[in-house]
């Protein structure tokens, strides 16, 4: 049985962990498509900067119902039709947003994207994190990686057809058609069935009940907070940190974008090794203090050369608590996708929230640095608090 069984179970392993990684690749290119050519977009319409920006967060709330839906839609129709079925509307939502001529049309367009991006994101990275268990090596920070990739490879498709002169409606409807069709080979390699953790990695029911099933959904729903405020601030305003702070030009401002994805990409690449060499709960702490380290240079650092090495450092260390985090969630006892889904409400909160807080603080007589240091460095330590109770319940973050 034994050895022709095994031998089928590991193609079949292989074939499956190829398909999700060509998910989390095209996860990351579908957004990355439209977003560079959103003033373009905006002009389509024919609505101002604010208005836009008003569209983007009334779409955020989709994915904010969709988080707090999909443990069920995942119980009931299983992480593979969940995955293919939400990625068709996600493809569908792009060509739509390509097509908007109206602030209503847009706004369907992009809760769309948003709101069964939740789907695909938990049905993606609980088959990883399956996968990822049944493997002598981990792979879920080089997944994460593959979606860094992806966002990559998706904005340079985007700038090339901006520089070209393509019509956005060409662009957006042929990137959906060709990221269509790469959802055929993800649905004939991902796994058919979806398993059940109620001992997943040694975790502790009894650490579970102790806890209480509703404490710990809301101890990850922080994580998610935390570890999103620290990664998209590094890389979302370190352009605005660059160019108001030290009045850098936009040619010099757009390496502090480069400077903190990159750096996310080399730590995501190179994650799982570390977690071999460290474990999981010591490179927590790591990624938590070259985090802090990170933001804190490069929001109160007077050169702005040293800003740029903040970022980078900051890159470094937020790099690995996103994929740490989902790999928990996704292994968490009780109602498959629940532990995803309150780790996506976290991520979903920090994405509206975080970039008021910074912009509205920026906007007094504070600096771009000092908003993002008074808005991220106290998620430092709520990051680190929360990392050690989930620890010491046994329920999370455990080698």
């Amino acid at each position: 049985m034994s050895t022709r069984r095994t031998t089928n179970l590991r193609a079949l392993d292989r074939r499956a962990l190829a398909a999700v990684a060509a998910q989390f690749f095209v996860n990351g290119a579908l957004p990355a498509s439209f977003i560079p050519r959103l003033p373009e977009i905006r002009d389509q319409v024919d609505i101002s900067v604010a208005e836009i920006g008003l569209l983007v967060s009334l779409a955020g709330l989709a994915g904010l119902v969709g988080s707090a839906t999909v443990g069920r839609v995942v119980e009931r129709f299983g992480t593979r039709q969940v995955m293919i079925g939400a990625g068709i509307v996600i493809s569908t939502s792009l060509a739509v947003i390509g097509f908007a001529t109206t602030p209503v049309v847009l706004l369907v367009g992009l809760a769309g994207m948003m709101g069964f991006d939740v789907l695909v994101d938990v049905s993606m990275n609980m088959q990883a994190s399956w996968l990822s268990a049944r493997r002598h090596a981990p792979v879920m920070n080089r997944l994460h990686g593959l979606w860094s990739l992806g966002t990559v490879v998706g904005g340079l498709g985007a700038a090339w057809a901006a520089a070209a002169d393509v019509s956005i409606q060409t662009h957006l409807v042929g990137a959906a058609i060709v990221l269509s069709m790469v959802l055929v080979f993800v649905a004939r390699g991902v796994l058919r069935s979806d398993e059940t953790h109620e001992l997943a990695d040694g975790r502790s029911p009894a650490a579970t009940a102790r806890m209480g099933s509703n404490s710990i959904l809301v101890l990850f729903l922080l994580a998610g907070v935390f570890a999103v405020a620290l990664e998209y601030t590094a890389s979302d305003w370190a352009a605005f940190r660059l160019v108001d702070d030290f009045a850098a030009g936009a040619g010099f401002a757009g390496l502090g974008y480069i400077a903190a994805t990159g750096g996310m990409t080399i730590g995501r690449m190179s994650g799982d090794w570390a977690v071999v060499r460290l474990g999981t709960y010591r490179l927590l702490l790591v990624a938590i203090g070259l985090s802090g380290l990170g933001l804190a240079t490069a929001a109160l650092a007077p050169n702005r050369y040293v800003t740029l090495g903040g970022f980078l450092v900051a890159g470094i260390g937020t790099s690995t608590m996103l994929p740490r985090l989902y790999d928990d969630a996704a292994k968490l006892p009780g109602r498959p996708g629940a532990g995803l889904g309150a780790l996506t409400a976290g991520v979903r909160i920090a994405v509206l929230a975080f970039p008021v807080i910074i912009g509205t603080l920026a906007d007094t007589n504070l600096s771009v640095g000092s908003a993002i240091a008074i808005a991220t460095l106290p998620c430092v330590a709520g990051f680190l608090l929360i990392a050690r109770t989930l620890h010491r319940a046994g329920v999370a973050l455990s080698d």
